[in-house]
């Protein structure tokens, strides 16, 4: 009987040397060497060493940037998920700049059990957004932002991407708090891996959370779509346990 012998792919073998390098000596927000350094320093050409800084991005260690080079991230974000806790806010409390970018928004048939939620049938429109947050350029984050029309007239013409919830703040006094959260696992699918840029079916994390204003009525049904590899959520219960499941995932 013949023995098939398995070799590993130059490509992977490298990867692994640099998961190794970048594990040991290197810190967040630090660049790698150019490919071109890395190919003369590995004795292969640059496909072989793109190929290898692929898997570490698929792996959600490093990112590129064009113009900057390939940046090392942090494995995970830790996020706190409280009643009244933003992103925006969270971010830069952990000293990370982020922004986020507007895919799309529009009037739309919602799905029933968000229809359901506001209390209204699935003839009726809700007022729908899709955003990325990005952070230190490299997307974290991809978010679906139901809203009641009704509280929030005019969006269409006032938002062009950035805090949802500072546009909800300074135009339509809402100051919203999560009142439910529902954490779930799912695989990346190929909106997912376009927007995200991870590979399809890999790990994310799913926050739905109901948002209402002050008297407790319901203005927001959010659902946060994060990578696994990079952000990891802590709930906290420092609050009152009436308030505490309150404001998005979202912002």
């Amino acid at each position: 009987m013949s023995r098939q012998i398995l070799t590993i792919p130059r490509y992977r073998e490298l990867a692994e040397e640099l998961v190794r390098e970048v594990r040991a000596d290197y810190a967040p927000g630090d660049l790698l060497p150019t490919e071109a350094q890395l190919a003369k320093r590995f004795a292969v050409n640059r496909h072989t060493v793109r190929r290898a800084l692929d898997e570490l991005v698929a792996a959600g260690m490093v990112t590129r940037h064009q113009g900057r080079g390939t940046q090392v991230v942090d494995r995970r974000l830790d996020y706190a998920v409280s009643a009244g806790s933003k992103v925006t806010q969270n971010l830069a409390g952990l000293g990370l700049p982020s922004d986020t970018c507007c895919l799309e928004q529009g009037f739309v048939t919602p799905p029933e059990a968000i229809a359901l939620r506001f209390g209204r049938s699935v003839a009726e429109p809700l007022l729908r957004v899709d955003t990325v947050r990005y952070v230190d350029d490299a997307p974290l984050m991809r978010l679906r932002h139901w809203f009641d029309p009704e509280r929030v007239p005019g969006w269409l013409e006032r938002y062009r991407g950035g805090s949802t919830r500072a546009l909800l703040g300074q135009h339509y006094g809402l100051r919203l708090h999560r009142r439910r959260v529902r954490i779930d696992a799912v695989g990346a699918d190929r909106d997912d891996t376009r927007w995200l840029q991870c590979p399809l079916n890999a790990p994310l994390l799913v926050m739905t959370s109901d948002n209402t204003d002050a008297d407790g009525v319901l203005v927001e049904v959010s659902a946060g779509r994060a990578r696994a590899d990079r952000l990891s959520y802590h709930v906290d219960f420092d609050t009152d346990p009436l308030d505490s499941v309150t404001d998005e995932v979202a912002s």
